[in-house]
């Protein structure tokens, strides 16, 4: 059930630009502003005022998951539910990564999708999904404040979607291997390690955005702002930091029952993570413990966002609503392991411990993960003195880093 999720920032190739996707539309709105995105141009798409009847059937794009209907585990079932309620039918197309994702929703055969940072942008700048009227959606009034009209989610203070849930990017260590608890991501990158070959990183280009968070104070001088807004001299030196520490690498991970076997065996002791991949390790006896660094983290949120030509809009509102209530949220949350966006959800999860250990209400917490968010050439810091590398870049750069 998390095999998505570790795929998720291994998108194709970005070729062109999110300013230029967005001009092949040709009737665009004003420039974005205020969520920090720098300004791109996004096609004007109307947003939807007012509910009707629902259509009888709803098509989605989703992480695996996401969605779940019982027939992978007849206990896991808020679709059902769902069906029973609004009478729409729900239709779920699995995606293995975000750049599934923006090509299915290209096709016009899906009202809603459950997209990522990696790819909420490429879908508003390309006039594939339109506003999202927040005002349809009465479960929203419940969402988490950290997690409404954030860069992914929002253009020139429009949502875009709804929240969905969010989580960490942790450093992970073996206790009785890494005798001294880090506290920094300098863990993994120090050229001098005494755990050569036993670090592991996540297998992505997105994973530059971490090496360009610790150089944000490691090397203060770079003038990093923001790790997915990086020009040439900062990319080329995340990039450099990353070709370092691939000799200390033992391996990459991308399938989280593979690291939770690296850690278990000892083959790895210290690296990048997620909260539920601790869990796991931890079931599966492995003396491991995890904390958020002091230069914070990376992360993800993901989006509910709703087709531009949605055929059946008024039964995808009615999911959007669904998802995001209280007890379907935190049914979701559980079985995918990441803190719910509804605030009142941690009041419906099975585990009574849950939201504390995935920080679900943290907001100081939260405040130091920096979510994925596409890299485009309009610098996202606000910066317009200077290009920024974009997410294709990014991908040829990781495959030179890997070697």
């Amino acid at each position: 059930m998390w095999s998505t999720r570790m795929a998720l920032a291994a998108a194709a190739t970005l070729a062109i630009g999110l300013t230029a996707a967005a001009c092949g539309d040709g009737d665009s709105g004003g420039k974005a502003s205020g969520a920090g995105q720098g300004g791109f141009t996004v096609p004007k798409v109307p947003m939807q005022q007012s509910l009707g009847a629902g259509e009888g059937e709803v098509n989605l794009v989703a992480w695996a998951g996401y969605a779940e209907d019982g027939s992978n585990d007849p206990k896991v079932d808020w679709v059902t539910p769902f069906e029973k309620q609004t009478g729409c039918k729900v239709n779920t197309k699995v995606a293995g990564t975000s750049d599934e994702m923006v090509t299915l929703m290209k096709t016009g055969e899906y009202d809603a999708v459950s997209a990522s940072g990696d790819a909420s942008l490429r879908l508003i700048a390309s006039g594939t999904v339109a506003p999202v009227n927040t005002k349809l959606v009465p479960n929203y009034a419940d969402v988490f404040d950290g997690l409404k009209m954030q860069p992914w989610n929002s253009v020139n203070g429009v949502s875009y979607g709804i929240p969905h849930g969010r989580g960490a990017n942790l450093l992970m260590w073996r206790t009785d291997k890494v005798k001294t608890a880090p506290d920094s991501w300098g863990a993994v990158f120090d050229a001098n390690s005494p755990y050569k070959g036993k670090i592991t990183a996540y297998d992505s280009p997105i994973y530059i955005a971490d090496a360009a968070l610790y150089l944000m104070s490691a090397k203060p001088e770079l003038g990093i702002k923001n790790p997915y807004a990086l020009d040439q001299k900062q990319f080329d030196a995340a990039v450099e930091l990353l070709k370092t520490q691939r000799g200390l690498i033992g391996e990459y991970w991308s399938d989280y029952t593979k690291e939770v076997q690296a850690f278990k065996s000892g083959d790895s002791v210290l690296g990048t993570t997620w909260q539920v991949i601790a869990n796991l390790a931890e079931a599966e006896k492995a003396p491991v413990k995890v904390t958020l660094p002091k230069e914070g983290s990376t992360g993800w949120s993901d989006t509910w966002m709703v087709a531009a030509k949605a055929e059946h809009p008024n039964c995808a509102y009615k999911w959007l609503d669904w998802i995001v209530s209280p007890k379907a949220n935190a049914q979701v949350a559980e079985w995918f392991g990441e803190a719910p966006a509804n605030a009142k959800a941690c009041k419906e999860t099975a585990d009574k411990n849950f939201c504390d250990t995935f920080h679900a209400t943290d907001e100081n917490y939260f405040s130091k993960v920096h979510f994925w968010t596409t890299p485009i050439a309009q610098c996202l810091d606000g910066r317009t003195n200077v290009k920024c590398v974009d997410y294709s870049k990014w991908t040829q750069a990781w495959t030179t880093i890997k070697g």
